[in-house]
């Protein structure tokens, strides 16, 4: 009897152990699937030359080799933490979800700003009506004839902004995590992306200034790669840098006339920093069908 007793007991235990190896929660991890990653942060960004061509009623010129900047706003408690102005500077909005090991898809957008620097000599070629532009006397056929912008009679910008909304495909590998306490982790990602360019145009020509002309203008490739700053499992600080090319074949630069648009092609160079939080889908009961948040 006291042999049954005994044994009874040690396979009793045995199913015990095993229940709770099964019930164990698995480990949170940023890599495995199921994580999910959402951050926010800002952004600098740097344009290859570019011809930029503009057609309208009576005029179709391009000014070639066109340089342009970024315009980040200045650091100050107002523009980066009132909440009517947090989407005033260049920023980044992304949500993504590890769809297996190592690997994620996301979702978001980069809200860049692209400023034609003036005083700058570029040459024009092409048509202006007479009587289209008497403010800068820009008038008849050209060819690379030399000219000089001025904000007041000339201008070109996407500074509200330009928009590029992307899908990534991310691979993320983390290379160290403080194994006691888990309090820290350090990844890297690697990414492509692709999306839609949508602008929002500001244009002075002809004694005109058409502001906040929006349209969605073309398409954008490009390519990621960042280093995450991992704490307690659940937030990251995000630095990187991205490239990419940029197709416009539709920038709407008056409201009213779906004939006036601008076009160009550019490479880009942004750096960025962002802020982020990370969750997780994880198993109960050791039942892989059945997550909670």
């Amino acid at each position: 009897m006291k042999t049954l007793f005994i044994s009874t007991a040690l396979i009793l235990l045995s199913f015990i152990s095993f229940g709770q190896r099964r019930n164990k929660p698995k480990p949170k991890k940023s890599y495995n699937a199921g994580a999910i990653f959402l951050h926010w942060g800002y952004n600098r960004d740097f344009y290859t030359k570019s011809d930029i061509n503009f057609t309208g009623t009576g005029y179709d010129f391009t000014l070639q080799d066109c340089q342009a900047t970024d315009r980040q706003e200045p650091f100050s408690f107002e523009n980066y933490f009132k909440p009517n102005k947090i989407t005033v500077p260049q920023y980044n909005l992304r949500i993504g979800y590890m769809i297996k090991r190592n690997w994620a898809i996301s979702l978001g957008f980069d809200h860049m700003k692209y400023v034609l620097k003036d005083n700058v000599p570029y040459q024009l070629s092409g048509t202006i009506n007479p009587g289209v532009d008497l403010e800068t006397n820009w008038s008849g056929t050209y060819i690379n004839e030399p000219v000089l912008t001025q904000e007041a009679t000339f201008h070109y910008e996407n500074s509200n902004g330009l928009n590029y909304i992307r899908a990534e495909v991310s691979r993320i590998d983390q290379w160290y995590r403080q194994r006691n306490s888990a309090w820290f982790a350090f990844s890297s990602l690697f990414g492509a992306g692709v999306g839609a360019i949508a602008s929002v145009n500001d244009f002075t020509f002809a004694g005109r200034k058409s502001i906040e002309t929006f349209s969605l203008s073309g398409m954008a490739i490009s390519l990621h790669a960042d280093a995450r700053l991992e704490f307690f499992r659940h937030f990251y600080i995000q630095p990187g840098i991205g490239s990419g090319f940029m197709l416009q074949n539709n920038v709407r630069t008056r409201p009213e006339d779906y004939n006036s648009v601008a076009s160009q092609n550019f490479g880009y160079l942004e750096a960025h920093v962002v802020f982020g939080w990370l969750f997780y889908l994880k198993p109960i009961n050791a039942c892989d069908a059945c997550p909670q948040w």
